[in-house]
């Protein structure tokens, strides 16, 4: 088994020169570092505005009682007064840099990238532009200028234009990813609505339709609120019920086999468990009104 060589441990914070905690906004300290294995901090609260992007290797974040997976490319924000933690990972310890800032205008910013408290995770993989921003504003606070807090505020601005975009773009994503699965979806009712006659299966289903068995049982699911496979007993069985109160010439084993059902025994079963009676004493209820 081939061994990892472990990672020499770093940290670097460089602050801002000039500090004001009062104003629209204002650059606090920038830094970065490479963590040891399970490098642990918090559980504990700020009271600034922190982001942090994930160079390298993995760790989880924790807030709002979910833990976050993360590795190279993707970022976490922190708010004030949030009570979070992090750890770096046992094997392949974090490599990551931040940013910490707070002002007036601080919380409108970041809830204009999209950025909350229950989605307070950035997936930025492709973005080049992000880690060179964050080494700027380490460059502006360590030259140590008078125009440090202007550099540093601007390329703040644009880091967060940054995120907002990366946000946009998944967000539309989303959406066009929910409405090609609805309409799925209703590839798959139609079929099971024209079809629940005939000895059909999800997996016959799945393939006449093109898709895979478990990723279509997963998006019928989320939508309607049942399988694929409790739909289609629910429809043969609701069309049994209406055939038995409109077709009284049929027996009971017709009624069973014209809506997909080849064991009477079996239709008995499923047609008591969801009405609380057999078919035939559905049909002595329907005859005597």
């Amino acid at each position: 088994m081939r061994q990892v060589t472990p990672k020499k441990e770093s940290y670097y914070v460089v602050s801002n020169p000039l500090p004001s905690r009062e104003g629209a906004l204002t650059v606090l300290f920038a830094g970065e570092s490479q963590t040891k294995p399970v490098h642990r901090l918090g559980p504990k609260v700020y009271d600034y505005y922190l982001i942090h992007y994930v160079i390298s290797g993995k760790g989880v974040f924790s807030s709002q009682g979910e833990d976050y997976e993360l590795g190279a490319g993707e970022s976490f924000v922190i708010k004030p007064e949030q009570l979070i933690s992090y750890v770096s990972d046992e094997h392949d310890p974090w490599h990551y840099c931040w940013i910490a800032f707070t002002g007036e205008q601080a919380s409108e910013l970041i809830a204009s990238t999209g950025v909350n408290p229950l989605q307070p995770i950035i997936h930025t993989t492709r973005n080049r532009h992000i880690p060179v921003l964050f080494r700027h504003i380490q460059q502006a606070l360590r030259a140590r200028k008078s125009n440090a807090q202007l550099r540093s505020i601007g390329y703040l601005y644009q880091l967060l234009g940054e995120y907002c975009e990366v946000l946009s773009a998944s967000g539309a994503a989303g959406f066009v990813a929910e409405a090609e699965s609805d309409r799925v979806v209703q590839q798959a009712i139609h079929y099971l609505s024209t079809q629940y006659a005939e000895p059909i299966t999800i997996e016959m289903m799945a393939e006449s339709l093109g898709y895979n068995r478990a990723y279509l049982s997963r998006i019928f699911k989320r939508h309607t609120k049942m399988t694929p496979v409790t739909f289609l007993l629910k429809l043969r069985v609701d069309k049994a019920r209406q055939l038995l109160r409109e077709r009284l010439e049929l027996t009971i084993e017709q009624i069973a086999s014209s809506v997909g059902f080849y064991d009477p025994l079996y239709f008995s079963k499923q047609f008591r468990r969801l009405y609380g009676v057999s078919p035939s004493e559905y049909r002595n209820q329907i005859k005597s009104l």
